[in-house]
């Protein structure tokens, strides 16, 4: 089995109270790709220019991660930063640089076409359109949006919803795409837009799901020290759909079980700037965690 995710390549410069770092590895199809890659092999599609020091990949080159779909342009890379606050849900964007990524055309490599897996990282939803259009016939198809794409892209986006089986996003984006201001009443909306499932990350506060119509909730890891939050719902698809893709079933067990792996991802992601702490975990680590998670959240009744 493999996974397919398109998205985006960056260099991204982050400043938090804790600390800054400048042109990190990021874009949400880095993150994803390390997540996931825990779980099965990745097939990368994305775009960077040619001076994106190519010692930079490495990271991906030594994970089960296939880049034969990463392409190479003339050009920068696109180019991201932001400050967080104290409150790590308040930043502000203070670099954005699209570079070769304005003029991302995806293009599935003959080898990814049977992907069975595929994620839609967040890109302009006629372009997710357009990768739905080159791959044969997938099991599972999970996307991603933000709120620019719902305030310029309401229509593409629609229609997308109507061909992928689970959305992810926040709760602000939400809220915004369902004109729902309760969670319960967007995820109805939103399912009835197309998807089987929704997932909706609210950070630090964890996440709902509703799947199989009945919903799911579930408290975030906590964490005592936090130091980058950039990308974790990334990283937290990659926990997600990496598990479903690995256990090879969808019923509502384990896509609760691929919630709190992608929660687990998402925990280790912020630990550290960038994908360093990604990179740092192996198996045992996540499996710890994932008992820890699961520890945590039991509870006996008792009369």
């Amino acid at each position: 089995m493999s996974i397919l995710v398109v998205g985006s390549v960056a260099l991204d410069t982050i400043k938090t109270p804790f600390g800054e770092a400048q042109d990190l590895l990021g874009g949400s199809a880095t993150y994803f790709s390390i997540a996931a890659s825990l779980f099965d092999r990745v097939n990368l599609v994305a775009v960077i220019g040619k001076d994106l020091p190519f010692d930079k990949l490495e990271v991906l080159k030594s994970r089960n991660i296939d880049l034969k779909g990463l392409q190479v342009e003339e050009g920068k890379t696109f180019r991201w930063g932001a400050e967080y606050q104290y409150d790590l849900n308040v930043r502000q964007t203070t670099l954005l640089e699209l570079n070769v990524f304005e003029h991302f055309d995806p293009k599935i490599p003959h080898e990814y076409v049977d992907s069975e897996y595929v994620f839609l990282a967040n890109i302009d939803p006629d372009l997710q359109s357009n990768v739905l259009g080159q791959v044969r016939s997938p099991k599972l198809v999970v996307c991603d949006t933000i709120n620019f794409w719902i305030e310029h892209k309401m229509d593409s986006l629609i229609s997308l919803l109507g061909k992928v089986d689970i959305l992810v996003l926040n709760d602000s984006e939400a809220r915004e795409l369902s004109t729902k201001p309760n969670l319960q009443q967007a995820c109805k909306w939103i399912k009835g837009k197309g998807p089987q499932t929704v997932v909706i990350k609210k950070g630090e506060h964890g996440l709902l799901m509703m799947a199989e119509d009945r919903y799911f909730g579930a408290p975030a890891y906590p964490l005592e020290e936090i130091f980058d939050p950039t990308v974790a719902g990334d990283a937290f698809a990659g926990g997600f759909l990496g598990y479903l893709a690995r256990s090879g079933s969808l019923d509502g067990k384990h896509l609760r079980c691929a919630a709190i792996y992608g929660s687990v991802l998402a925990s280790f992601c912020v630990e550290k700037f960038g994908v360093q702490r990604l990179v740092e975990i192996d198996q045992e680590d996540l499996q710890q965690r994932f008992r820890d998670f699961k520890h945590l959240t039991h509870f006996e009744v008792v009369e």
